[in-house]
């Protein structure tokens, strides 16, 4: 099954299940309780700590949730932080970060790059973390709008359209005649 925010990023193949960590979780552990899929793929827009550049396209099962305090060294957590999850046959040399908040500092990205972090997208660690819960395999395609800098906002705005555009192509091409 093909899942994604909803919202500016909805699919006639995917289902919505709401914007960031929490939207997202509760979604999705409906639909995993009521009408349990063989496999999750999510798809939608991520921001790049620079690794990568506008509009490329990239796989990954893992994901991050690590907040800015904690880079900081102002917070700590009691809870895995990180999840990779088994059974798609997709990358998970890229780990890609979740918060509920997007980064605009640029100073942040050495660290996460550093770390095999690559990207930033709202929702992909509440989808693995649902997927693990379930046992449901998962990964994520996503297509990069915009850098995690103070032009944030603007160049997600500015690219947003054509990234969906791409993503769309790429789905296509990659699922024709397996659905």
């Amino acid at each position: 099954m093909i899942v994604s925010a909803g919202n500016i990023e909805s699919f006639n193949f995917a289902y919505p299940i709401g914007v960031g960590l929490i939207e997202s979780a509760i979604n999705l552990t409906r639909l995993a309780l009521f009408d349990r899929p063989e496999f999750l793929l999510f798809i939608g827009s991520a921001g790049s700590y620079g690794e990568y550049k506008i509009f490329d396209i990239v796989e990954s099962k893992g994901a991050s949730q690590i907040e800015l305090s904690f880079v900081d060294k102002n917070s700590y957590t009691p809870i895995d932080n990180v999840i990779i999850s088994e059974g798609l046959n997709v990358s998970h040399e890229t780990l890609v970060n979740s918060s509920n908040y997007v980064t605009t500092n640029p100073n942040y990205s050495n660290f996460f790059v550093k770390n095999g972090i690559g990207l930033e997208n709202m929702e992909f660690f509440s989808i693995l973390q649902v997927s693990k819960e379930y046992e449901i395999p998962a990964g994520g395609i996503f297509v990069v709008t915009n850098y995690c800098d103070r032009d944030a906002h603007k160049e997600f705005k500015q690219n947003h359209k054509r990234a969906m555009d791409l993503l769309k192509e790429y789905v296509n091409e990659k699922f024709r005649g397996k659905r």
